[in-house]
């Protein structure tokens, strides 16, 4: 923004100095009056155009870095526990909104000056125009169709003021200045739209003046200008009286007048647009972009602070964008992590950002290799580079067997994930980066992982471990170890006690009820359980989110259709402490049911009180309705076979036991029946270890 501001004022600047330099003199008035509007309007355009045609590229160059990739597919998960949420706004916004706002006061002020001019002059109606006199007053200007003019201006001069100012007003002057009236309120800040505003205030009075000269005694016209009369303080109305005017006006007025043949010099601004969409479109140099540091020492790098990722990701994406090798370290006084350009287009993505960062990382600390190209177990080629992946089960046949690796790896992640919840009571989160090295057997080994808290790390290493064996990689036709990486996320889903969505506070006003916001009321209601609890403001928050919880159920019809999204509720704990007035508003309205059946099983509470009276206490809290990888399949006969029920039943086909993976492997078309057994019926057939149920899955018999 800062950057289009600047080229903004520079292309302005330009403008206005060809303006002076070679057109202000001439007395081609309409052809500069279109200029100087023109030329600003395109000084706000032209920053935006960027044409292929005139852009530079610079030449990537990347060089193969033999280390243990940082694979790419960030994976982000989200549990439903609260934090508070805080609004900021930095200084330069505030100096920028700030200077708006005041200039708009000062706008309404001017405006207000009009009115009140107009209430306290005598108005006549004519077919073109109303005339609006001013008691003991030598004024004279006109406002889009309003002439105002004083009493105190000579009579016998009325007929040329007049005829100069309904030239404004068929011109439509006013439309002129008040544009820039506006831009003063947006671009407060630029001092040239003020040079702009005047010097088009200076072409009106010319124009005007030219066209009453035509017809009026030129020299009587001059000696009327040079007379002293009031002014009035309003940058957007065009007033006859102006003492900062009159003499370059009567010097306009005996000027010779210009040549056609120099109107020639308006062409000169072709080839300006041209050098200036050739410098907009241009793209920095690399050696422009890329950062001079090379590399960045924090406290601790699993837990990294919002300055010091937000710094991070813009250095890195800097490198990233400058097309050249490049290598940047980020250490802690335990460990580092290196960072180098990507040669085989791998790339990591930062939480909170869209962007990619084209790179790969390697760890370095006291539990990471010594030795790029090997480590514990032998030799090791770094995932990104190595000629056959490994393969994991289910990949067999994928065109795409790397691809198809890192697809199944945050499968397996999203199948496995449960947040830790002792870290959501602690409000514990961050990202857990892990290494791991698929050996040459195809087991896991060699584990290692970095994260802000021994409880994240731990859910972490448990989804690994889970990891069934894979087919080891080659190299060269050989086997060999394949180091491979992946952070995971763990992000406690925010949200404001006081309501999530506007349009559902509207509702409330709609319906005239009366209460209290959650953050606002001095005692809230107490959910039962939090009776005694130090904080029962903190305490309501997570028993609601226990509530949600215990209750959810995510509605088949709705995982069939794909349906997901976020609901918003708010409720009214009344005075007697049931849950009255639910609105909602989400999605669709299988997950808006689902959410109304969970908020609907919510117990009779201790209302709220206020000034120590009880008062009805209105609440806002969100369910979030998502599903990842997981799938819905179904069969040729039309029966549906769910893979995203949030338990694990046991799967058996045609009487033998399979795991879950092998389940999604099979095609829709080659299953005849499922049945599926749940409760008793399949403790009965199946023992204890059926409580979360069991699928039947009976295959067609192959011919």
């Amino acid at each position: 923004m800062v950057q289009y501001i600047l080229e903004c004022i520079a292309f302005q600047l330009v403008f206005l100095l060809i303006y002076d330099l070679f057109l202000k003199k001439e007395t081609f008035f309409q052809w500069n009056r279109v200029y100087l509007i023109g030329t600003y309007m395109l000084s706000m355009i032209l920053p935006w155009i960027k044409i292929e045609a005139l852009k530079t590229n610079a030449t990537e160059v990347f060089q193969e870095y033999p280390a243990f990739l940082w694979n790419v597919n960030d994976a982000a998960f989200t549990a439903t526990s609260v934090i508070e949420t805080s609004f900021t706004i930095s200084w330069e916004y505030v100096v920028l909104f700030g200077g708006m706002f005041l200039a708009t006061i000062f706008f309404g002020y001017k405006l207000f000056q009009l009115y009140k001019l107009r209430q306290q002059g005598e108005v006549h109606y004519f077919k073109d125009f109303t005339q609006v006199i001013i008691k003991n007053s030598a004024i004279a200007f006109s406002f889009f169709k309003s002439i105002f003019l004083g009493d105190q201006v000579l009579e016998k001069e009325h007929q040329n003021i007049l005829e100069h100012e309904l030239v404004h007003i068929k011109e439509r002057h006013s439309y002129d200045l008040f544009f820039f009236e506006i831009m003063r309120i947006v671009a407060w800040f630029n001092p040239l739209v003020y040079v702009y505003q005047s010097r088009i205030a200076e072409l009106h009075e010319f124009i005007a003046d030219a066209k009453v000269a035509k017809t009026n005694k030129k020299e009587q016209y001059e000696f009327l200008l040079s007379q002293v009369f009031q002014t009035q303080n309003i940058s957007f109305i065009n007033q006859f009286f102006k003492s900062s005017l009159i003499k370059k006006r009567i010097v306009m007025l005996q000027k010779t007048k210009s040549k056609k043949v120099f109107k020639l010099k308006y062409l000169a601004l072709f080839p300006l647009v041209i050098s200036m969409l050739l410098y907009s479109s241009c793209e920095m140099e690399p050696e422009e972009s890329v950062p001079a540091e090379t590399e960045m020492v924090v406290e601790d790098i699993s837990n990294l602070s919002e300055s010091e990722d937000q710094q991070l990701f813009t250095t890195l994406k800097a490198y990233s964008d400058s097309g050249e090798y490049w290598e940047f370290v980020l250490k802690d006084d335990d460990s580092s992590i290196k960072y180098t350009s990507s040669a085989e287009k791998s790339y990591i993505k930062f939480d909170g950002h869209d962007e990619k960062i084209w790179a790969t990382m390697v760890i370095e600390g006291p539990d990471s290799v010594s030795l790029l190209g090997s480590d514990a177990l032998g030799i090791a080629i770094a995932f990104a580079v190595v000629d056959e992946v490994p393969v994991f089960p289910g990949c067999e046949n994928a065109e795409n067997t790397r691809e198809c690796f890192q697809k199944m790896m945050q499968k397996h992640i999203a199948d496995n994930f449960k947040y830790p919840e002792e870290a959501q009571e602690k409000g514990i989160q961050g990202r857990v980066s892990i290494m791991f090295t698929v050996s040459t057997d195809g087991s896991i080994q060699n584990v290692r992982m970095r994260g802000p808290d021994k409880l994240l790390e731990e859910e972490a290493a448990r989804i690994i471990s889970l990891l069934p064996k894979m087919t080891p990689g080659k190299q060269d036709g050989k086997i060999v170890n394949v180091p491979f990486s992946i952070p995971i996320s763990f992000r406690l889903q925010s949200f404001d006690s006081d309501g999530t969505d506007e349009s559902l506070k509207n509702e409330f006003e709609k319906v005239n009820i009366d209460g209290v916001p959650f953050a606002d009321v001095e005692e809230v209601p107490v959910f039962p359980g939090c009776e005694n609890a130090e904080n029962t403001r903190e305490c309501f928050q997570k028993m609601m989110q226990k509530h949600i919880g215990d209750n959810f159920k995510y509605p088949e019809e709705a995982q069939e259709k794909g349906i997901q999204g976020r609901v918003s509720i708010m409720f009214t704990v009344s005075t007697d402490g049931s849950i009255q007035n639910v609105k909602m508003r989400g999605p669709d309205k299988l997950l808006e049911e689902e959410a109304a059946r969970i908020i609907s099983k919510l117990p009779k509470m201790t209302p709220g009180k206020q000034n120590g009276a009880a008062v009805k206490v209105f609440f806002a809290i969100p369910i979030s309705f998502v599903f990842g990888e997981n799938k819905i399949v179904k069969t040729s006969n039309g029966q549906t076979l769910n893979f995203n029920t949030g338990v694990d039943p046991l799967y058996y086909v045609d009487g033998v036991k399979k795991t879950k993976e092998e389940i999604e492997l099979i095609s829709p078309t080659d299953i005849a029946s499922i049945n599926v057994l749940k409760g008793e019926s399949a403790k009965a057939v199946y023992g204890e270890g059926a409580r979360n149920g069991v699928v039947e899955i009976t295959l067609k018999e192959k011919d």
